[in-house]
Parts: C-alpha cells; sequence; structure tokens
C-alpha cells in the first residue's frame, strides 16, 4: 500500500492551539459539504476526483491523438486555466526537456499580453505542426482571447482551415459563450468547464487533465492521488489525523493569534517552483478580500537563500514558512572525490547530492525557526503523478476550510474585475464611453 503526504505543524503551533478550531473546521466541513456557505454554487471541485473519472478516456484519446499530430502543443488559458497544469508538467517532466528535443513540446499563451512574447511565440511556430488547446469558460477574458485569435490565425494560414480544425481543442462552457459559440460553428473537439467548478480549482478537471495527458503524464495516477486525499480529508476523518484540517487550523492561528500576516511556500526542489505559483493563486484570490487574508509568497530554496534568506532570517517578524519537502529523489548523483580539494568539500564524497540537499534543509528550518519564523512541513514520499495529485486536493480542501475559518467566501473573486474596467475604459471598448471620459479625465 502506498503511503500518504504527511503534514506536520509541531514546529509552528501547539497541538492546543490547533484542537482549538476544533469546532469551526467541523463547521466549515459541513458548509463544504452540505453546500450550505458561501459561494456553495462553486463546490463541483469538492468530488471531482471521482466524478472525473468518467472522462478520462476521452481526455487520454484527445491528447494522444495531439501527441501523434504535433510538434507543439500551445495551452492557451490564464490563472486557473494554465496554472494547474504547468505546475504538474513543471514538476514532472525533465527539467531540461527543450534541450532533450522532447516531443511534443508544451508551451503556453494567454497568460500575459506581451507582444514580444506573441511574437517571440509565432516565430517559433512558424512552419512547425502545432495543436492548440484553447481554455476560457467564455471566451472573452482578454489575454486568453487575444492569443487565440493571433495563433488560430496562424495554424489555419499554415495548414489550412479545415485541417487545423482537428489540431484544435476548445475547453469552455458547456452551452454558452464566445468559445463555445465558435467551437459549435467550426466543429472543435471539445471539454466543459462546468458551471460549479472555479478557474482555481480546475486543474483536476479536463482544464489541467488534457494538457497534462498531452506533456505525457500519467492522468490516472494524479486523480488516483486525489481521491485518496479526498478520503483522508474527507468530513468523517477526525481532526487529529485530516491534514487539510490541521493545515487551516495552524494558519489560521497563526494569521488571527500570532500576527503572521504572509506565509512562505517553501521547496527544496526545483520541479516545484510553478507548484508554488498555483497555490499562490488559489490562496491569494481565495482568501484575499474583506480586507483580511494570508498574503501568500514563496521561495525556491537553497537558491533564495542567497536572496531572501537574509530577511527571512532577520527581517520583521510577520512571515511563517510552509515547507514542501520531498522525500526521496527520483535519481542518485554522488559527490565525487577530488585530489586538490581546493573547494574544502572532499568531507562530502561519497555522500549523495540528495543527502547535502536534505541537511540544507533541515538546517535551514533550525535557524529560521530559532530566528522566529514558525515552520510547517508537508512531505512528499516522492515526486510522482500520485503524490502530485495527493498535494493538489490537500492544498484545495484546506482552502476551501481555511476560508470559511477566516469568514470569507473562499470562491468569488470581485476585486479582479477592477483593472478590468479600467483596462477596457482605457482603450475605448464600446459600452465604456462614460467609464473612459472619467478615467482619462483623470489622467
Amino acid at each position: 500500500m502506498m503511503k500518504d503526504i504527511q503534514f506536520s505543524y509541531a514546529k509552528a503551533v501547539s497541538a492546543e492551539a490547533v484542537a482549538a478550531y476544533q469546532a469551526q473546521v467541523a463547521t466549515a466541513q459541513e458548509q463544504l459539504v452540505n453546500g450550505t456557505g458561501l459561494g456553495n454554487d462553486f463546490l463541483g471541485w469538492m468530488n471531482l476526483p471521482a466524478d472525473i473519472r468518467p472522462q478520462l478516456a476521452d481526455i487520454q484519446a484527445t491528447a494522444d491523438l495531439l501527441r501523434k499530430e504535433c510538434e507543439v502543443i500551445v495551452c492557451i488559458g490564464i490563472g486557473g486555466s494554465y496554472l494547474g497544469a504547468k505546475a504538474v508538467i513543471d514538476a514532472l517532466s525533465s527539467s531540461f526537456a527543450w534541450l532533450e528535443g522532447e516531443k511534443p513540446a508544451m508551451v503556453y499563451a494567454g497568460q500575459n499580453i506581451g507582444e514580444d512574447y506573441l511574437y517571440e511565440l509565432q516565430a517559433l511556430l512558424k512552419n512547425k505542426k502545432f495543436g492548440i488547446i484553447s481554455i476560457s469558460k467564455s471566451g472573452t477574458t482578454t489575454e486568453p482571447a487575444l492569443a487565440f485569435r493571433l495563433l488560430k490565425t496562424q495554424l489555419e494560414e499554415q495548414q489550412g482551415k479545415e485541417a487545423a480544425k482537428q489540431l484544435i481543442v476548445c475547453i469552455t462552457d458547456a452551452k454558452r459563450g464566445a468559445l463555445r459559440t465558435l467551437a459549435t460553428q467550426e466543429g472543435y473537439k471539445t471539454f466543459v468547464i462546468e458551471d460549479n467548478i472555479g478557474g482555481r480549482f480546475s486543474v483536476l478537471s479536463p482544464v489541467g487533465l488534457l494538457p497534462i495527458a498531452c506533456a505525457g503524464l500519467d492522468i490516472c495516477a494524479l486523480i488516483d492521488g486525489a481521491e485518496r486525499m479526498m478520503e483522508v480529508c474527507g468530513i468523517h476523518t477526525p481532526m487529529e489525523e485530516n491534514p487539510a484540517a490541521q493545515y487551516a487550523a495552524a494558519r489560521n492561528h497563526l494569521y488571527g493569534v500570532q500576527g503572521k500576516k504572509i506565509e512562505m511556500l517553501v521547496n527544496y526542489h526545483p520541479k516545484l517552483h510553478n507548484v508554488s505559483e498555483w497555490w499562490k493563486q488559489l490562496y491569494g484570490e481565495s482568501e484575499g478580500k474583506d480586507g483580511k487574508g494570508i498574503f501568500p509568497a514563496s521561495v525556491d530554496l537553497t537558491t533564495d537563500l542567497h536572496s531572501m534568506g537574509q530577511y527571512i532570517q532577520e527581517g520583521e517578524r510577520i512571515l511563517f514558512e510552509t515547507v514542501i519537502s520531498v522525500e526521496e529523489s527520483n535519481y542518485t548523483v554522488p559527490f565525487p572525490h577530488d585530489e586538490a580539494n581546493l573547494d574544502g568539500l572532499n568531507f562530502l564524497a561519497g555522500k549523495r547530492v540528495d543527502e547535502v540537499n536534505k541537511m540544507a534543509e533541515l538546517g535551514t528550518m533550525i535557524a529560521h525557526i530559532d530566528g522566529g519564523v514558525p515552520n510547517m512541513k508537508i512531505t512528499l514520499p516522492k515526486l510522482n503523478e500520485y503524490y502530485i495529485g495527493q498535494l493538489l486536493y490537500f492544498f484545495e480542501r484546506a482552502c476551501g476550510i481555511s476560508g470559511y475559518i477566516l469568514g470569507v467566501n473562499p470562491f468569488n473573486q470581485p476585486g479582479v474585475e477592477a483593472y478590468k474596467k479600467n483596462m477596457f475604459a482605457l482603450l475605448d471598448k464600446p459600452g465604456y464611453e462614460v467609464e473612459s471620459a472619467a478615467i482619462k479625465a483623470r489622467l
């Protein structure tokens, strides 16, 4: 039987402090399961690991077709529409996939409005057979819509309109929206983003699973891990055995009682960088509202010890760390002996590089705890699809519980619309004439 990921808060808060949240955790879990809390129309992610299974064969078959036909696959989306897929793909693929010529290459668009980025992407795709996965519930979000229009046009010019149709997959609303309308008109293959699943909770839906499968990863194992964690973190698991409940309680205690305003997600494995980026959106967008919320930040260690390490060790005591530790590396690299020993590192000869990294991890945690930075720890037995699936669902379930303890709606994002209104007004979008005049007067 496979092990589960483990969570420890012993170096951050007391067991008594966590236990004090038992009633609040129970209420939050009941709200999630029974759909009685704020944002209860966005709880489709709760049972998604089980609910998605009937679609896995279709998702895999579509991915296999794209993998067979394409040199490059472009995943178009922004926020939750691409961060989850990129997090998993980067965590489980070769660090040097590009240089190794791995096919198809996975690239991303629609996550920015960078003209140089899009020019360089189009130049890369010139004379290459590429496919497009366009992810947008509405089809009108500026960044992905702009990228899709550019790349669809290029694909049709390079392959012909009829051939291009076989290389475009749209993941969008079931019935409405610009992308759904276009996909129906053109006959594109589609998958549905269910109305009750928000973008940042969509990684275990076709939104994340299709790009992940296109990268050649095992989506069945990913879902197996997520479904196992759905059971582990469920409402009937006692709090002392429930890692999501403990994490939600501990971080709320650190924020509300100890005054820690910043949580830093820390990893000691370079492939986990984009897991942190996904996590930052999940928690920042879910909890940062109503004048409340822990600010989610991240560091890649040991790399960032040479940049952010000084602040973490001796700066203002407003932060705590949650460390993701990978117990067993996938490969073995022994450290060599050198006769000259000019670098003075012969004392490490014969040790595995991972052993050096683990001691750096342990030494840093001790130093930061001594410096007044509480540390919690999430341990993954290994970096593979099963445990990444567990990690994703663990964070999602804990986020729902934590948001309800905090007293906010974890499933809306009203603040995201402010910049869009200003941008449309400045661009003179039809229908924004009054706003355009007002904002230009301010300038």
